[in-house]
């Protein structure tokens, strides 16, 4: 799994991000070990939540205890690594940042619960004289605490990448992760002009995953209805067994390992098609459609929030990014799937119906979602150059 993102370094150069997802095999102390860091983990995040509110409710002042003023009253969590605490009190501030920014869109900071909330913990690279506190050998990786934990790679860093930092986590399936951090520099990638022949314009379908401007579709496996039947079946076991015994206990991880792999697929799915359209294409438009509204509609079969499209788009963005291309992003309320086409004649009904339908004005046959497709790709083209030409006269 990669990801990343492009920060400013000096003219020409630019330092670039990419994340390498490893499978760790840890013994039994380092299993252990790591349990206990994700329980400090949570519980330093809970007593500095709410050693905030109470200093806020007397003083009313925003502040942030450190992890240190703690551990005289709770010695265990001098048995963790040390980074992995000073990185919850980052969390949090960074998490009280963006609420402050932004309260309309993103709430304050909640209490962690040990039932819900994910397994992870997170640990910076420093280094010293005497080397670096986190390295990647042959067959594992080097962490503070834990030693050297046996790990797989599906790829290798190149020459003159630099390890930032880790996150271990631990699936609800009981697999270990690590998500190694890397940087390094490249070159600036030249800004790339989109025009109307090397532009696709995406319209989000449940039938179809997305529908292309020139009528290409992805049409990908419904992962989820595929596996319904094991789902079923896992559920009609779990409702026979008696709760907490052993093999309730193995049947509930038959039911995570298996709704982990269907995430899996999704992932897969979202990479292989993201990596094909930022490759072939020098700039896409798409709508700013939400996903949480659209699964609210009625009209609509199925639920939007499984396909995993707002994960497509932003894997599409810094895919794009990368190459000096653009992801141009239209206006969720832009009328598209009512407007013409040809003629930019505007329906006062949506058409609901999946077949084409006939233009008032013009009479020109449309299908309903590459004409929608069409539509996104022209506002988008239309905004970009608009916004190009408002940038070159100030």
């Amino acid at each position: 799994m990669a990801g990343g993102q492009t920060r400013g370094l000096t003219a020409g150069k630019a330092v670039q991000f990419t994340t390498i997802k490893a499978r760790l095999c840890p013994t039994q102390a380092q299993a252990e070990l790591f349990e206990k860091t994700f329980g400090c983990c949570r519980y330093i995040w809970n007593r500095m939540l709410a050693d905030q509110q109470r200093f806020y409710i007397e003083t009313d002042k925003h502040f942030i205890p450190t992890p240190a003023k703690y551990k005289n009253e709770a010695p265990f969590l001098r048995e963790v690594d040390n980074q992995a605490l000073i990185q919850e009190h980052n969390k949090l501030s960074q998490a009280f940042r963006v609420f402050f920014k932004n309260p309309e869109c993103f709430g304050p900071p909640k209490f962690k619960k040990k039932k819900t909330d994910k397994d992870s913990f997170t640990a910076c690279n420093h280094k010293f004289e005497s080397g670096p506190t986190i390295y990647i050998t042959k067959d594992g990786i080097r962490m503070t605490k834990a030693g050297i934990v046996k790990a797989k790679f599906p790829r290798r860093p190149r020459n003159g990448w630099k390890l930032k930092r880790i996150t271990v986590e631990k699936t609800k399936s009981g697999k270990y992760y690590c998500y190694i951090l890397y940087g390094y520099e490249v070159k600036t990638p030249e800004a790339v002009a989109p025009a109307p022949e090397t532009t696709l314009g995406l319209k989000y379908s449940m039938g179809h995953f997305y529908v292309a401007d020139n009528g290409e579709t992805a049409d990908p496996p419904h992962w989820l209805r595929q596996s319904y039947e094991k789902i079923v079946k896992i559920q009609r076991q779990l409702n026979r067994m008696q709760p907490g015994s052993k093999n309730y206990l193995d049947t509930v991880q038959k039911y995570r390992a298996l709704h982990e792999h269907i995430a899996n697929q999704r992932k897969d799915f979202i990479h292989k098609q993201s990596s094909r359209i930022a490759n072939g294409w020098d700039a896409v438009c798409v709508r700013d459609d939400s996903m949480r509204d659209v699964s609210q509609k009625k009209i609509l079969p199925g639920n939007a929030l499984d396909s995993g499209f707002g994960m497509f788009r932003e894997c599409l963005r810094y895919k794009l990014a990368r190459q000096g291309k653009t992801l141009i992003v239209v206006d969720r309320a832009a009328l598209t799937t009512r407007t013409c086409s040809a003629c930019g004649f505007v329906r006062n009904d949506r058409p609901h119906q999946k077949g084409a339908w006939a233009c008032p004005k013009c009479g020109a046959r449309q299908d309903r979602e590459v004409n929608a497709a069409k539509n996104i790709k022209a506002m988008g083209l239309d905004q970009y150059f608009n916004q190009e030409a408002a940038r070159k006269s100030a």
